[in-house]
């Protein structure tokens, strides 16, 4: 399960030049409108010392971190869901990620120019961005609507009426220029599962990253900008971070020790990509286990909740269609006792079944009756 997000602004916010830090990347990143034409993707690790300290403690021949598979999106414009500016393009790209991380500028600098030579407001960049994807989530509904209404009225179809129902109750939220989350506590249970197959925009989780300058990065509430920026964040119960696009790009000029000292003289151990990374496993749920030994040690990303046998089925199908038992034992024990045979002399090594909620830090070795190919 690999963590996807779409990094989405106006144009000249900062969002391609924290793309290319944070991904090591090298595409265009210039002071005008539409630098980005196609959608860039790259894939970064994801920073865990406890991975760090299982590799140390294995030595195993093989390590794999999980990942955070990040698409630059191009700029969008106003009227992109009528198909102005890279309009239907865009926006077909931004359905196909988990999260949508919204870059908006926080800083003055009359060097950039400013998205429609307008003065910087936050709050207004974010909102037309959101009406765009508003838009576009209400010509989706309509479509559908006008495919299914006349015939579940007709046929009297108890699932296209409960369809209809979530459409229409779906169009009068976005209609008033809300997001479809808005609507979410007026749905029925019946109603709930099938908007997942609407594959709504706005209905995405959204984590605001206000790009801010050097001079405000250690007190991101003091930037007038970025407090604007939080509190509408709040409002429409997203996530929100500070990061500077620009700092993330000097990083990536560092050796990591020089790099452990720039953030530490900044008053944060976290770059931007922790924060970002951070806060996406928050808003979506997502949390870590482990699977170890001297042949490989590997981070799986699963969403909290899941039972074993759906954890088993991360690393493999047939893993969870087979499931027998898994051994199991949290790093905290780990670290605590030292090894894996002082964690089983401390009675912490447990055998668990079907019915066991694997939590964040668990490691894990699945017992399987499926077949080795």
């Amino acid at each position: 399960m690999s963590l996807t997000a779409g990094i989405v602004g106006l144009p000249n916010v900062g969002k391609s030049t924290l793309f290319n830090a944070i991904t090591n990347s090298n595409i265009l990143a210039e002071n005008y409108p539409f630098a980005t034409i196609e959608p860039n993707t790259g894939v970064v690790e994801v920073k865990d010392p406890r991975f760090d300290h299982l590799v140390e403690l294995f030595q195993p021949k093989k390590q794999v971190r999980a990942t955070f598979e990040f698409t630059d999106i191009a700029g969008l414009v106003k009227g992109a869901s009528k198909g102005e500016g890279l309009g239907n393009q865009f926006l077909g790209n931004i359905r196909n990620t988990d999260a949508i991380i919204h870059v908006v500028r926080c800083f003055d600098d009359p060097n950039i120019i400013s998205y429609n030579g307008r003065p910087v407001d936050p709050i207004t960049d974010a909102n037309e961005i959101n009406l765009e994807l508003i838009l576009s989530d209400i010509d989706v509904l309509t479509k559908r609507l006008e495919k299914i209404e006349r015939y579940a009225t007709m046929t009297k179809d108890k699932e296209k009426l409960t369809e209809c129902s979530a459409i229409h109750k779906l169009l009068d939220v976005l209609q008033h220029e809300k997001l479809a989350t808005a609507a979410l506590p007026l749905l029925t249970a019946e109603e709930l599962p099938m908007i997942k197959s609407f594959a709504l925009i706005t209905l995405k989780p959204v984590i605001y990253v206000g790009n801010v300058d050097e001079e405000s990065y250690a007190n991101p509430m003091g930037n007038p900008y970025f407090a604007k920026l939080s509190e509408f964040a709040k409002e429409n119960n997203a996530e929100c971070i500070p990061v500077s696009a620009l700092i993330e790009e000097e990083l990536t000029k560092v050796t990591p020790e020089e790099r452990k000292e720039y953030l530490e003289s900044l008053g944060t151990t976290l770059s931007g990509l922790d924060k970002i990374t951070n806060a996406a496993y928050h808003i979506l749920g997502l949390r870590t286990f482990f699977t170890t030994g001297v042949d490989e040690v590997r981070a799986w990303t699963f969403k909290e909740g899941m039972t074993a046998p759906e954890c088993a089925g991360i690393i493999h199908t047939d893993f969870q269609k087979f499931f027998l038992k898994a051994e199991v034992y949290s790093y905290d024990d780990l670290e605590k006792y030292g090894s894996e045979e002082a964690v089983k002399a401390a009675g912490r090594y447990m055998t668990v079944g079907k019915d066991y909620i694997v939590k964040d830090g668990d490691c894990l070795y699945i017992r399987s009756a499926a077949k080795k190919k």
